[in-house]
């Protein structure tokens, strides 16, 4: 047992809103994160044997970061130092890291809780460094962002990383249970009559978090005036008033916002058009720029799709330029218009495949010069030094094509473009293999 002060609150004085209250004080009391803290699981073990080390909790709220913090902080010999990374700054690091320096001299740990330490700078961050490859604390840092991305590598590396998961609808309809059970710290002291049904719905409304579950619950409760038998009854009509506008996770720079593109782009190329309305959707009711979506789907025509359907980027530019006039919400039909069109088009990469296997070769190759048949010559020198000399003209031809090379002679009879038999792309290849014959009769 800790030799601190409990950070838990005094059973018999509790206070404070109801998902403070009914915070775990323990790792029976805990629920979720089995695959973290379920038996013999290594996180449960790193912490009943108080062999701490650094370590992230990287997760969405409400799924039990700041929790476990302070049940490691119970558990563990070593000094609690609980710091924020919004009220804190390089003056109050030096400070802290000053008197973890001092402790180690005289044997005693310091474990640092930083509770959004993705909120540090580089420059901040890099003040933990030293100290803890020393050996003065143990750091232990609770991160709703990517650490990859937020965090310096130096001390990342230094670092286990857990990954805290959504707390699944089943996880909290136990916590909202106990809660309404519980006389001490929870709402059993009242009568409250409430369905399973009808808690459900509030696990699920919570996409996760047990705090936006437990306080719903309790502003439910709250704003409820008890029947003449002096019961709460939680209705589905109550809910309705309690519930107020989903927040969906979602950080426009962080790592939810490259899930959520990633998997509208790849719903859309696997032709899944009910998938594509939905990503599409789950981002911009988080509130996603909905240029951005329609840039990405100017791209999709061309990488996905291509000539298998020419129609696909008209598509997709009407939809930026309605996203650009109207705005939301009312652009959202426009861009569920081109999303489901692209995702139901004919598909085809060659053009992209087409692409890289060009840019390839121009980074790669020796940058020969452009042929001397195919250059303009607008002054009598140059076309003294031969540029233009050999040019023929297409529209002489019959067929309107020339017997010419137009690539330097390190590629010559390169082919990138290879057209796919999908779509009104077969007419292309059809037109392409029509025209490399033409070409070798002249």
């Amino acid at each position: 047992m800790s030799n601190q002060t409990s950070l838990f609150h005094d059973e018999e004085k509790i206070s404070g809103p109801l998902a403070d209250r009914m915070r775990p004080r323990n790792l029976d009391e805990f629920v979720g994160q089995e695959h973290l803290l379920g038996e013999n699981k290594i996180l449960r073990k790193l912490i009943e044997s108080d062999n701490i080390t650094s370590m992230i909790l990287w997760g969405p709220p409400g799924v039990g970061k700041t929790t476990l913090a302070k049940i490691i902080a119970e558990r563990t010999n070593a000094k609690f130092e609980n710091f924020s990374a919004v009220l804190s700054g390089i003056k109050e690091i030096r400070d802290v890291m000053r008197q973890a320096e001092k402790r180690r001299l005289y044997g005693q740990r310091t474990l640092l809780f930083i509770d959004e330490i993705h909120r540090f700078n580089k420059s901040q961050q890099d003040a933990f460094l030293p100290y803890v490859e020393k050996g003065d604390i143990i750091l232990v840092g609770a991160t709703t962002e990517n650490p990859s991305f937020e965090l310096n590598s130096a001390l990342l590396s230094r670092s286990k990383v857990f990954v805290l998961k959504p707390l699944k609808p089943d996880d909290i309809l136990v916590l909202l249970k106990k809660a309404i059970g519980d006389e001490k710290r929870g709402l059993g002291s009242m009568k409250i009559h409430v369905t399973d049904e009808t808690l459900e719905k509030v696990a699920v409304y919570a996409n996760g978090d047990a705090r936006v579950a437990l306080n719903t619950l309790e502003l439910a409760v709250l704003s409820t005036n008890p029947s003449p038998d002096g019961v709460i009854r939680i209705t589905d009509e109550v809910l309705k008033e309690t519930f107020q506008r989903k927040t969906l996770i979602y950080d426009k720079k962080g790592e939810e916002h490259y899930n959520l593109i990633s998997a509208f782009h790849k719903s859309v190329r696997n032709s899944d058009s009910d998938a594509a309305i939905y990503w599409l959707a789950r981002m911009l009711e988080a509130g996603e720029d909905p240029l951005y979506i329609a840039r990405r789907m100017i791209r999709i025509a061309s990488e996905d799709i291509g000539l298998a359907d020419p129609k696909a980027i008209e598509q997709a530019v009407a939809a930026f330029q309605a996203a650009h006039f109207v705005g939301m919400p009312e652009c959202s039909t426009s861009l569920a218009q081109a999303a489901v069109y692209l995702a139901l088009a004919p598909k085809s990469n060659a053009l992209y495949t087409a692409y890289l296997e060009a840019k390839e070769d121009a980074l790669q190759t020796i940058a020969e010069p452009v042929p001397l048949h195919i250059r303009n010559a607008p002054t009598k020198l140059m076309e003294e030094l031969g540029y233009g000399k050999g040019y023929k003209y297409a529209h002489d031809f019959e067929n309107k094509v020339a017997a010419m090379q137009c690539l330097p002679d390190n590629l010559s009879g390169k082919e990138y473009y290879r057209p796919t038999a999908s779509g009104e792309e077969q007419l292309f290849s059809q037109r392409k293999k029509q025209l490399k014959l033409m070409q070798t009769d002249k």
